[in-house]
């Protein structure tokens, strides 16, 4: 996974903060006044004066040039140096990861304990329907339809600049021809998504994809029912906050238009953030005719075509 910095959202680190000696970190919030500054610097040490502070900001005409974020300065920095670095917007970079798989749920969690956003907030931005027209997402919220990746953000960020970063990056890594591809095979970008989602939830090694990917292709040709635990689990999810790592018996019998062991064809849309190598796999699935897998104790799939041999699989695999 690589790092992704997106143009007028990401600042470059650094400080430069004097050799040996003890550095603080210090937030610049949004609308933070000069004086909240100053008392925030020398609560700290950085600066000895607040007065002096205020004014040589108001001297080098700062006042409106302070930039929010945190910043690493050295104790007694100074009121100038202090004022510079502000200005200069060179905050301490956070580091935000979204494994492939994640759901918005698991991504808005994720983002109130790396960011400080609150998880509601990411939520409902991900629910913005300005936000969704823009980005053309033929669905309700961006489930599935941000990308999975490692950013580095400045601290500070909102929920909305989260949203539109990770959808910028999702609409910018979509390759043209997978458009043509679905367009080809009769799919439109949701049911590619949403399919790639499910090989993503089920395919734990990456050769098993193209071969998850022609299990479910050829139940939706044939008309059987997906049956992809993903979409249960994800079911459950959606309804309780939680998500359930094993399922049971009766976790099956949920009721949701996401469990596709109830209810056939594909589930309302994704259930997680597929990478790239499930949407490539859901366009170009392996031409075999399996209908069925279960998985070995090594993570790798067992693929077979008729009902029987499947049984005689997950037999083996029990013995």
């Amino acid at each position: 996974m690589r790092f992704r910095i997106l143009p007028g959202l990401l600042i470059a680190a650094g400080c430069g903060a004097a050799a040996g000696a003890p550095t603080e970190r210090v937030t610049i919030a949004p609308g933070a006044s000069v004086r909240v500054v100053a008392d925030s610097l020398a609560a700290h040490g950085i600066i000895s004066s607040r007065r002096w502070f205020r004014l040589v900001a108001r001297a080098g005409g700062y006042e409106r040039k302070l930039r929010i974020g945190t910043y690493e300065l050295p104790r007694g920095a100074g009121a100038l140096a202090s004022l510079r670095a502000i200005a200069s917007g060179k905050a301490v970079l956070a580091r935000f990861t979204v494994p492939e798989g994640f759901t918005l749920f698991e991504i808005a969690e994720a983002a109130e304990h790396d960011l400080g956003i609150p998880r509601g907030e990411v939520l409902e931005a991900a629910r913005d329907t300005a936000l969704l027209r823009e980005y053309d997402v033929p669905a309700s919220n961006f489930e599935g339809f941000l990308r999975p990746e490692t950013y580095l953000f400045a601290p500070g960020i909102t929920a909305a600049t989260l949203v539109r970063a990770m959808a910028e990056t999702f609409r910018n890594d979509w390759d043209p021809g997978w458009s043509a591809s679905a367009s080809a095979q009769g799919l439109d970008r949701l049911a590619v998504v949403t399919l790639a989602s499910i090989i993503e939830g089920e395919a734990a090694v990456d050769a098993d994809r193209p071969l998850v990917a022609a299990v479910y292709r050829n139940r939706l040709r044939i008309g059987m029912a997906l049956q992809a635990d993903p979409t249960v689990q994800y079911a459950i999810q959606l309804a309780t906050g939680q998500r359930k790592p094993r399922l049971y018996e009766k976790d099956y019998e949920f009721e949701s238009p996401y469990n596709t062991y109830l209810h056939p064809g594909l589930p309302p849309g994704p259930v997680g953030a597929p990478s790239r190598k499930s949407i490539q796999a859901t366009l170009a699935p392996a031409p075999v005719p399996y209908l069925y897998f279960v998985a070995g104790p090594d993570r790798a799939h067992i693929f077979s075509r008729t009902y029987a041999e499947h049984l005689r699989a997950i037999r083996r695999l029990r013995r």
